[in-house]
């Protein structure tokens, strides 16, 4: 299984920091937040990665150029940002297989990514955590089933999708190229009974502005 490193939004909400940086190029406890994932994907045992660029792209590829980081690399460039599921469409030749795993670009987390591999089959399987205080209504509600329905179902139980995934291919089989989101696929999939989740009650981080990024260096305390 090879997995996908969401990496070509333009960052907005971190402005300024994003202005002439591009947010996985963010550090946080002395490094780069894409270099976690990468580590960390490789650790879990995906040798095969794929990141896609955009905005300021180039500074990620050269970040990387030259360092052996113990997997090969595919680049998928967008020339504006196609958001996660345009994203990901665009990047289906490079991917390959049945299925394979998706990390969000701009989230820490010690989830230990081999579970991704041992996701069961399906249109995809997400992993969800305890709503954070900028997204108290969350996502998904997780039934004991292991299937996600809408968070409408049970409000008082609903989790947050952490960018965490493993994605079919034959999701987005009827998908043309082009800018456009994933919730609607997830939806189809979810209609379908096609969408599973797990609970994860580690530390993860939602890295959307500033003030997030400088807890999170905060309480990771390394420099």
């Amino acid at each position: 299984m090879k997995a996908m490193i969401l990496a070509a939004g333009r960052g907005e909400r971190m402005l300024p920091l994003t202005e002439h940086t591009p947010k996985p190029l963010l550090c946080v406890g002395g490094k780069p937040l894409i270099q976690y994932h990468v580590e960390n994907l490789v650790a879990a045992g995906f040798t095969e990665l794929v990141i896609n660029v955009s905005w300021l792209g180039d500074q990620i590829e050269a970040f990387f150029a030259g360092r052996d980081m113990g997997c090969t690399i595919s680049w998928s460039r967008e020339a504006e940002p196609l958001e996660t599921a345009g994203g990901i469409v665009q990047a289906l030749p490079l991917l390959g297989g049945d299925r394979f795993a998706v990390v969000n670009g701009d989230i820490w987390t010690d989830y230990p990514l081999q579970g991704l591999r041992q996701a069961p089959e399906g249109g995809a399987h997400l992993v969800l955590t305890e709503n954070p205080a900028q997204h108290p209504a969350g996502d998904f509600c997780l039934q004991a089933d292991g299937m996600l329905v809408p968070r409408d179902a049970d409000p008082a139980a609903s989790s947050t999708y952490t960018g965490l995934g493993v994605y079919s291919v034959s999701m987005f089989a009827q998908a043309r190229p082009g800018k456009q989101a994933l919730l609607p696929f997830l939806q189809a999939a979810m209609a379908q009974g096609r969408l599973s989740g797990e609970h994860y009650s580690g530390k993860w981080f939602d890295v959307g502005t500033p003030d997030r990024l400088a807890a999170l260096d905060a309480s990771l305390g390394i420099h």
